[in-house]
This record gives structure tokens, C-alpha cells and sequence, in this order.
């Protein structure tokens, strides 16, 4: 058992003066592009700072909103240095940097020793291993006082990770933090594509894909997936670049990716009583259309101000069961009660593909309706790639190429399950081939909030 564990690469992948290392975190998190949500867990890099420091900036900028509540921390990193068949835990009452010593979570650690055949004491693992060390100046930069369970994985396999970090999942006081780089010593082109395939993989939770080549911590990464999966996180990726964006040459670049893992955050949400006047707004709007010819005139003072925020709306008239309009906007452009009441009123009298709503036919009409979030842009470089990066049932896409385009809302998914007969179909409502490609092909992707 030893008390401390010393810095073992602290002057060669970030400096050992700890006011210097202080600045520079402070500069990387301060430089992050914002999140749009608070993490549960964190995928970060682990090279020298001037490659991967950026990028892992991004990640732990996410953490700096959770400052005074988390009190643990959870990380979990490849072992690079010595083998290890299993999960490597250390003896050390600390874990230190140049920024001082973080206490380790000593009696956790050893019920787990205990209790799971495949985490033991193995200090010579963690001696000179730097995935989890580059990490510390982060965490402590981020972070208020926490305490620490530092792991080394070596030959374990994702499910006993998966069973690991349920054992240790807590509550809002826990984040968990997984070191791992993406792919490596790849031509600059290469490695990006390969780390767009990886991010696809990550976002859609997909932990059977990965291998070695796409994240040397692969294995705590999938086993990360599969917990997420088993709580309902959603990722956000916050930035992927490789070191030829950052400090290095572009014949062999290592790839670095930071994302954060959330829970669904209902506070954000529409609630219940909005929900309920959005529908009998589009309700009336349609009434007022057959009464008047016109969608409802809406007053933005009787409505309250969470509604009144520009957004996009899809309005979706269905009768018995089968759709009778779908009419909806793609960029939030008016306030969402009159973007509703809009579109009500064109799914019922404008849409193409039928006929106009009759009086007769309001009893047997239902009304659904999705709030769009902005469209983002998917940067790809072939078909594949773009497929690669769908996520089935969450994403909406936006195709265009010239003046055709046209847009599946998420729930297409439920009756277009594959991802390329899904981009077929799309292609086609764009009124393109279904097997028609170009270079000019542009496509984003948004998701929604529906009922």
C-alpha cells in the first residue's frame, strides 16, 4: 500500500509548474465552446496537452456547471504501460499533480477488491500511466473537492465495466470520466473519417462497433455504452479534432473526441398544461380555417412567454388512424403559438397530397404535434459515412441538393427502420432517385419534442 502517487509525466505532457498548468486549464475550459447540457459522464483525451488539451477543455468546460455538487469522480482509463487481464485498482490514499493531491476513495475500492473477481490491486499499473493522470489538472480545475477511483483497464470486457460503474453510479454527486483517444497515426483524412465513424458510434450508443483502432480505450468507452444505454443517457459530442488541427503534423495524427453523456432533462421540456394548449390551439386553428378560411389569429399576450420563443413546429393531422396533412416549418422564424396555429392550418387545407378538411371529418381527426430543435449540418465525406452517423429514432434530416429537398421527421423511423432505406425514401420525398449521390448532396439533422 502506498500513500501517495506521484506525478509521473507531469514536464513532458503538461508542465509541472502549477501556477503555468493552472493558466493553461484554465485557458483550454475558458476557450471551450459552451454545452447544452450537464454531464453524468464525460468521454476526454489523453495526449500532451499541446495535441489533445483543447479538445479535453471541452469536456470538462461541460463539468464546471456541477463544481459544487459532485464530490466523486470515477475514471477510468487504457492501461498503456504494463498488461493487465482485468481492471487495475491502486492502493494510494492520493492521487497527486502539480495542482496537489486529490484523496482516493480507499474503502469503495477495496469492497469492490472484494466483491468482483476481475478488479485487483495492481500500483505498478498505475505508476507511470498517463491516461489517468492528464486528467487530474482537469478535474481539480473543474471541480471543487472530490475524491477519486482511479482504474487501469487492461483485458476486461465491456460488460464487467458495465457492471463496474453500475456499482458505482451514485446520483448527481458522481461523475464518471473516461480516458480515451480515438484512432491512431493515421494520414489526417483517414483519421477523420475513422473518428466520424467512431462519434457516430458513440452517439448512437453502439458499443459493439467499436474496436482498438477507433479509441485505444476502447473497452472502458463500450462499457461506458452499454450503462448509458442501461440509464437512458443521451450524448452530446462537443468537439472532435486530431492533432493536426491542434500542434502536430498531418502524416500521422492521433485523434481526440470529447462527449458528454446526460440525462433527459424534463425541466427543459414542454409541460403537460403546454402540451395540452398547443393541441387545442392547432384544434381551433383548423375549426377556424373551415369557419373562415384562415388560420386562427393568435394574441401573444395570452400566451406564456415559454411559448412565445421562436421554434419550429411539424403539425400532423391523422384520421382513423391514417394521415390526412403533414405541414411544418424547418427554422424557427415566428413564435411558436403562431408557427403552430400555421401549420395546423395548412396540414388541414394545404398539404398537396390531399384533399381539403371537411366539417364531417373533425370528429375522426387527431392532431400531433413536434417542436423542432435547429437543424445541425452532418459533415461527411461518402453515402456510407453519412449512414454511418444516423441515429434511428432520434435524428430528423433535412436533404437538399439544388432545389430539391425535402425532410423525415424522427418518427419516420417507426415505419422506415433501416438507415439506407430511410435515406431511399428521403431521397425520393426530395424528388430525387432513390440511388442518386453527389458531392452536393447536403444533409442536417434536428430532433423533437412530440406528442
Amino acid at each position: 500500500m502506498i500513500e501517495t502517487r506521484q506525478p509521473a509525466v507531469a514536464g513532458m505532457f503538461y508542465t509541472d509548474d502549477a501556477s503555468s498548468l493552472r493558466q493553461q486549464v484554465g485557458d483550454f475550459l475558458r476557450n471551450a465552446k459552451p454545452a447544452h447540457h450537464v454531464p453524468k459522464a464525460v468521454i476526454a483525451p489523453h495526449a500532451g496537452y499541446v495535441y489533445s488539451g483543447p479538445v479535453a477543455g471541452s469536456a470538462y468546460a461541460a463539468v464546471t456547471a456541477l463544481r459544487d455538487r459532485i464530490n466523486r469522480v470515477v475514471l477510468l482509463g487504457p492501461a498503456h504501460r504494463v498488461a493487465v487481464n482485468g481492471v487495475a485498482a491502486s492502493s494510494a490514499g492520493a492521487f497527486a499533480s502539480p495542482l496537489g493531491e486529490v484523496p482516493v476513495d480507499r474503502e469503495t475500492i477495496a469492497r469492490l477488491v472484494d466483491d468482483m473477481d476481475f478488479v485487483f490491486y495492481m500500483d505498478e499499473a498505475h505508476a507511470l500511466e498517463h491516461s489517468l493522470e492528464v486528467q487530474l489538472p482537469f478535474l481539480q480545475s473543474a471541480l471543487d473537492r472530490f475524491a477519486l477511483l482511479p482504474f487501469a483497464v487492461g483485458g476486461a470486457h465491456p460488460a464487467q465495466i458495465e457492471q463496474l460503474l453500475e456499482r458505482l453510479w451514485g446520483g448527481e454527486e458522481t461523475l464518471i470520466v473516461i480516458s480515451s483517444d480515438l484512432s491512431h497515426y493515421h494520414d489526417y483524412t483517414t483519421a477523420q473519417q475513422l473518428d466520424r465513424y467512431t462519434t457516430s458510434r458513440i452517439e448512437q450508443l453502439d458499443p459493439a462497433s467499436l474496436t482498438g483502432e477507433h479509441a485505444c480505450g476502447q473497452i472502458p468507452v463500450r462499457g461506458l455504452l452499454r450503462a448509458a444505454t442501461r440509464h437512458h443517457l443521451h450524448v452530446e459530442t462537443l468537439d472532435v479534432r486530431n492533432s493536426g488541427d491542434t500542434a502536430g503534423p498531418r502524416d500521422q495524427v492521433v485523434g481526440y473526441g470529447a462527449y458528454s453523456f446526460f440525462e433527459s432533462t424534463p425541466e427543459h421540456s414542454l409541460s403537460t398544461d403546454e402540451r395540452t394548449r398547443l393541441t387545442e390551439l392547432a384544434q381551433q386553428s383548423v375549426k377556424h380555417g373551415l369557419d373562415h378560411g384562415d388560420p386562427l389569429p393568435v394574441t401573444l399576450d395570452d400566451w406564456p412567454e415559454s411559448l412565445q420563443s421562436l421554434q419550429a413546429s411539424f403539425i400532423t393531422i391523422k384520421k382513423n388512424g391514417d394521415l390526412r396533412g403533414c405541414i411544418g416549418s424547418l427554422e424557427a422564424s415566428r413564435p411558436l403559438v403562431e408557427d403552430v396555429a400555421h401549420n395546423a392550418y395548412a396540414a388541414a387545407f394545404h398539404d398537396p397530397r390531399f384533399s381539403r378538411v371537411v366539417h364531417d371529418e373533425l370528429r375522426e381527426l387527431s392532431i400531433h404535434i413536434s417542436v423542432l430543435s435547429a437543424p445541425e449540418p452532418i459533415s461527411f465525406a461518402t453515402q456510407q459515412d453519412l449512414l454511418d452517423q444516423l441515429r434511428p429514432g432520434i435524428d430528423g434530416l433535412v436533404l437538399s441538393d439544388g432545389n430539391h429537398r425535402g425532410t423525415f421527421l424522427p418518427s419516420v423511423w417507426e415505419s422506415i427502420p433501416e438507415r439506407n432505406s430511410f435515406l431511399q425514401q428521403l431521397k425520393r420525398k426530395a424528388g430525387l432517385d432513390a440511388h442518386y449521390w453527389s458531392p452536393t448532396v447536403r444533409v442536417a439533422r434536428y430532433t423533437t419534442e412530440s406528442w
